[in-house]
């Protein structure tokens, strides 16, 4: 049933889709599609705008009008499905495998390689871990513990010159893109990641765009809902210099 009510509203033509606000809102009303924020449900929006701190646009406002009332059991419907699509991908992984079948995900480690030329040590692969998207990393991967955990920006990845020779030496990697990618999934993976493979830090290195900070608040989330205790940094990149210089946000 329809009634008169607060509800979000989301001006797409401010919208970056950077995913800031997706994190903040914890009836996971509020997905990244095609590159823009949108309400996917009226059920799910209590209409008391958590999100609306987060969006540095300023796309996304209350509103009054007619919608479907909040429903709480709309709601753990919703969330519990997600984390059963969780659990299943993770289940999988453990076996060695995606739901897909495909071999390339099992989780290995890796150890640096040796140089083409001694003197060159630039030249060697510090890669320690495979596979390297979140989505694909199975949150018991044997590497993970203890690991200091490099969460990159997947564009950060082709700016970084110093790629292996800097970020990935010593640490474990991650890779994702929050505009792009599914911001609730990513934050409970990393939560499932930190609750069960006990990294020891996390470094989150994002690229100096509005969209890619989205990265750092799927992170501060994750922590939030594994509630453990663990380092948590970030590191911005600027397009033109290609090195990660730590900030706070």
């Amino acid at each position: 049933m329809k009634v008169k009510r607060n509800i979000v509203r989301i001006d797409e033509s401010l919208c970056d889709g950077c995913g800031a606000c997706i994190p903040s809102c914890h009836e996971g009303a509020l997905r990244i599609v095609d590159g823009k924020a949108r309400l996917v449900g009226d059920v799910y929006c209590d209409g008391l705008g958590a999100c609306l701190g987060h969006c540095p646009r300023g796309a996304i406002t209350i509103e009054e009008r007619e919608a479907e009332e909040f429903d709480e059991n709309a709601v753990n419907e919703h969330m519990e499905k997600n984390n059963d699509v969780e659990i299943r991908t993770t289940n999988d992984q453990q076996r060695g495998t995606l739901a897909c079948g495909c071999p390339g995900t099992m989780a290995r480690s890796l150890a640096p390689r040796r140089p083409a030329l001694e003197e060159n040590p630039a030249a060697q692969s510090q890669l320690a871990n495979w596979p390297v998207q979140l989505t694909l990393i199975p949150p018991t991967a044997p590497w993970l513990r203890d690991a200091d955990l490099l969460l990159l920006a997947d564009c950060a990845a082709v700016a970084s010159p110093s790629l292996h020779s800097k970020l990935l030496r010593g640490r474990g990697v991650a890779i994702a893109c929050p505009k792009l990618d599914d911001a609730d999934a990513h934050a409970a993976k990393l939560a499932a990641i930190i609750r069960d493979g006990r990294p020891r830090s996390i470094e989150v290195v994002i690229m100096d765009v509005p969209c890619c900070r989205g990265l750092y608040e799927i992170a501060r989330r994750a922590r939030d809902m594994a509630d453990v205790e663990i380092a948590l940094s970030v590191s911005i990149m600027k397009i033109e210099e290609g090195e990660a210089v730590a900030v706070n946000l």
